[in-house]
């Protein structure tokens, strides 16, 4: 495990084969995502660079002007790299898109879950996500989410048991989602 700290920037940890809570967001909060091809682009850039990667993209929402991501590191040190790529190959597709000059990303946060019951609390917190944002009151509505992957996965009943089980995520404060 390595702890990396930068001046002006959160504190990062790098863990090899760890799980991986990571939030990013639009520069001044920006709603640059506001379209569904950008959404749709975005994820296709998460998803290849995290498979170059050899990471493992768990569950994903991503919403006007921030993302949440749960995935599985291979090499914990490769985080910087992976979302710098993502995030500049996205942000050249954002700017030409919507005709917008200068930054396009402000930061990511990353955050590494303890247990199961810490892991199942941020996956609640980010399926639950675009309801607690207002972009819908069912998330069946909203297609930019693994939630329909994760139905398919686990099926429903068992889903409904998990954010019974794991209320917590109602109650979660994440400095870095405070849109």
């Amino acid at each position: 495990m390595t702890k990396k700290t930068y001046e002006h920037n959160p504190p990062h940890i790098f863990m090899d084969d760890a799980a991986y809570f990571i939030t990013a967001a639009i520069y001044q909060k920006r709603p640059l995502l506001n379209n569904p091809e950008l959404k749709t682009n975005l994820l296709q850039c998460i998803q290849h660079y995290f498979d170059q990667h050899q990471w493992l993209l768990q569950h994903w929402v991503i919403l006007d002007n921030h993302y949440h991501l749960l995935g599985h590191s291979h090499k914990g040190n490769e985080l910087p790299k992976l979302i710098n790529e993502i995030h500049s190959v996205s942000g050249f597709h954002i700017k030409h898109a919507t005709k917008t000059h200068g930054q396009v990303w402000w930061n990511y946060w990353d955050y590494c879950p303890r247990d199961e019951n810490d892991y199942l609390l941020r996956l609640n917190y980010l399926l639950m996500n675009p309801v607690k944002h207002g972009y819908t009151t069912r998330l069946s509505e909203y297609p930019f989410s693994s939630f329909h992957q994760t139905i398919a996965d686990c099926g429903r009943e068992h889903l409904l048991q998990q954010f019974k089980s794991h209320p917590g995520y109602k109650d979660l404060k994440l400095p870095e989602d405070d849109f």
